[in-house]
């Protein structure tokens, strides 16, 4: 049996443009001869599709281009997911159409309701594993979460003939998921002694990233066929004659590199933005963002601006000036000092001689907000805010000043990987300054001021942040890993207490599995301390 797995990146709500890229690939498969094509769950839809399930007319429409697809799919057998309605109840489903005919509709039996999921609210759980024939084979259906559970359809489809399981996923990415997915899947066909056909999406949806990593394996558990991470792919398999041999997945510099570009990309272009615009300080974060964009978008596309104040440096200049030039991306330079002396004058009567504090701090980076959020206003490009999850954490950050913009490219990245991330960079190609990468990190708010003014060091503050935020460990517990117990507090206090900034923050890629956003649901009004 030749099977094409079709790993496509749907945009949520696309119904036409989905439906289209799937009957095009439809067509190549035909073309290449395959005997079935699998896409991913959810593809007409686009996932996930959240409150857009709550409309009856996208249901309808849904369906309709279920039916599109099924008439474009004549000589050959396709699986895909797409949402179904029996009896007023709403199912995660996938269709399994042959020569144009709907033979089977296959309801998710297991559904996830943790992390970044929610479907719960929406679907209702299936009760009736699947299996159908296709060109003399006998087949098993399931959807995503029902490979992880123990008791899955999948044990009921085998002993019913299935030797071929196809499982189709919107399986979101975090750092070392595909390596999880591999050895499931694996675990699985060896258990099953069936051949396993794994096909994920592909692409950026919101803050969710999604790696593809699609794959299948034989009856003994080996690995035979795996497409690209990051990458729409039309992949044929024979499932009797293909091998794979010495299958690396991408080391971890560049997994994360190209979630973040994946990230970006879709997010800009799938909203509609043609350009995007971001301040340049001169900093780390700063440059890799820029790096950043005018890799996924192009350097065309990128504007970046320099906004220096009295107590910006002459080396932020410099470097600011080298990492747009190593980028051929175009640096605007727009100077505050006037503007914030204006401030200063027009507030002198309301401080009433108090001495200077974070307020006059927080003023400088809110004129330089207003500054980027003027440019887009009148030009339409799309502002990126450049601050990294150690400061999103900590509340190291000014509301309406460099938190502004509408996408935070950083925003799961902490510190000390963000140092990661541009050694790494500059060893494929070096384009950002080793002047920036050597600098004591500074937000130049006032005379020689660095971030361990206020912080503790980032090698410290990182992992005590991981411990707390990803790993659901109390303060007591990472003091016992060998932390100095009077920082851990002092770090998940400031995390604690920022909890109103960050639900104000601009979304960004998730890479860990808790991001801030979806897998993070904190009560701002919240009186438990430990």
């Amino acid at each position: 049996m030749k099977i094409g797995l079709g790993q496509i990146n749907p945009t949520v709500g696309d119904l036409a443009g989905n439906s289209a890229r799937i009957i095009d690939l439809i067509d190549e498969a035909r073309h290449e001869k395959a005997d079935l094509v699998v896409f991913p769950e959810l593809c007409l839809t686009g996932y996930p599709p959240e409150d857009l399930l709550l409309k009856p007319k996208f249901i309808a429409d849904n369906q309709s281009a279920l039916e599109q697809v099924a008439r474009a799919a004549r000589g050959l057998a396709v699986f895909l997911g797409f949402v179904h309605q029996d009896k007023g109840a709403l199912y995660n489903a996938a269709a399994f159409i042959d020569d144009g005919v709907i033979k089977e509709i296959y309801h998710k039996m297991h559904l996830p309701n943790y992390g970044v999921f929610d479907e719960k609210r929406y679907f209702r759980e299936g009760n009736k594993s699947s299996v159908v024939d296709c060109r003399g084979q006998k087949i098993g259906l399931g959807i995503c979460e029902d490979i992880w559970a123990e008791k899955g359809p999948y044990e009921e489809e085998v002993g019913l003939g299935a030797d071929v399981i196809l499982n189709i996923n919107a399986s979101p990415y975090h750092l070392g998921k595909v390596r999880e997915r591999e050895a499931l899947l694996k675990q699985r066909a060896e258990k099953y002694q069936a051949a396993f056909v794994y096909v994920n999406l592909v692409g950026g949806q919101d803050e969710l990233v999604f790696d593809g990593g699609s794959m299948v394996c034989d009856p003994r558990g080996r690995l035979i066929a795996a497409c690209d991470q990051f990458r729409e792919e039309l992949l044929f398999v024979d499932l009797e004659r293909d091998r794979l041999e010495n299958w690396r997945w991408l080391e971890a510099e560049e997994e994360i590199y190209r979630a973040l570009l994946t990230g970006l990309r879709d997010y800009v272009l799938k909203n509609g933005f043609g350009q995007v615009l971001l301040g340049l300080s001169g900093g780390i974060d700063s440059a890799l963002t820029l790096a950043l964009a005018a890799e996924a978008l192009g350097k065309e596309r990128v504007h970046a601006v320099f906004m220096p104040s009295q107590y910006t440096a002459e080396q932020s200049y410099r470097d600011a000036r080298a990492v747009a030039a190593n980028l051929g991306v175009e640096l605007a330079e727009i100077p505050i000092k006037e503007v914030f002396a204006g401030y200063l004058n027009v507030l002198q009567p309301n401080f009433m001689g108090r001495p200077a504090d974070l307020t006059e701090e927080n003023l400088q980076a809110r004129i330089r907000g207003n500054y980027l959020m003027a440019l887009s206003n009148k030009f339409g490009w799309l502002v990126l805010a450049t601050g990294n999850k150690s400061e999103m954490s900590t509340g190291y950050c000014t509301l309406y000043g460099d938190m502004a913009g509408g996408f935070a490219v950083l925003k799961d990245v902490p510190k000390t990987l963000v140092y990661q991330l541009a050694n790494w960079l500059n060893k494929k190609r070096p384009v950002i300054p080793e002047a920036i990468i050597k600098r004591a990190p500074t937000a130049e708010l006032k005379p020689g001021q660095t971030d361990q003014d206020v912080l503790p060091p980032y090698e410290v503050l990182d992992p005590i942040m991981q411990a707390y935020v990803e790993e659901n460990k109390s303060a007591a517990e990472i003091a016992a890993l060998g932390f100095d117990a009077p920082t851990v507090a002092r770090v998940v206090a400031l995390i604690d207490r920022s909890e109103y900034k960050r639900r104000q923050a601009p979304p960004g890629p998730r890479l860990t599995p808790r991001a801030f956003g979806k897998d993070w649901r904190l009560p701002i009004t919240n009186h438990y301390k430990e």
